[in-house]
């Protein structure tokens, strides 16, 4: 296996997980989102508002398809990357997926304040993150590998989790994981 794919809800943590897990592995770490604002020149928002959500999708597809093709990768998609089937059949065929899932609840709480989400600036982001949780959800499960709830652990906890269920599956060899970095020795 050469590349670790985190799926799931906006602000559920698979970009803060993603370069963790990509620093202890000793492997990239890339983020759709990232690549995408890259690549269009400009925010993933004004992006959605000038061209529209489909031409921001079809930006996002070509970019997982490319990047999917590298080696020792740990990868953060977009919230809504799993909705096209082509980025699910790519995503199952060359990763291991590992679905972050959060209630919108603890969703809204971490990004309620948050203005660089185009979907989420609506009259009640809270109700917007239950109707896409219900939409999403299913789909998650369907394509992951592997579901790991966020809830409320620590950042070091969640990547901790990821790891072990990897090393359970026979996906990644411990011994080849460096120990964390306990910053308050440095």
């Amino acid at each position: 296996m050469t590349v670790i794919c985190l799926v799931g809800m906006p602000g559920g943590g698979k970009s803060t997980v993603g370069r963790q897990l990509g620093r202890r592995l000793g492997w990239h770490f890339y983020d759709t989102d990232a690549l995408v604002e890259r690549q269009i020149g400009c925010s993933i928002r004004s992006f959605f508002e000038s061209q529209g959500e489909d031409r921001f999708r079809d930006v996002e597809a070509s970019i997982v398809n490319e990047v999917t093709r590298t080696d020792n990768l740990v990868l953060a998609t977009g919230g809504g990357a799993v909705l096209r089937e082509e980025n699910r059949r790519v995503l199952q065929a060359r990763c291991q997926v590992v679905y972050l899932r959060s209630a919108p609840e603890e969703l809204f709480r971490r990004i309620r304040h948050d203005v660089s989400r185009p979907l989420l600036q609506v009259q009640d982001p809270l109700s917007r993150l239950r109707e896409l949780y219900e939409i999403r959800d299913p789909i998650y499960r369907s394509v992951a590998n592997f579901v790991v709830d966020t809830g409320h652990p620590s950042v070091s906890s969640l990547v901790n989790v990821v790891l072990m269920q990897l090393e359970l599956a026979g996906l990644v060899d411990p011994t080849l994981i460096p120990p964390p970095v306990d910053r308050a020795m440095k």
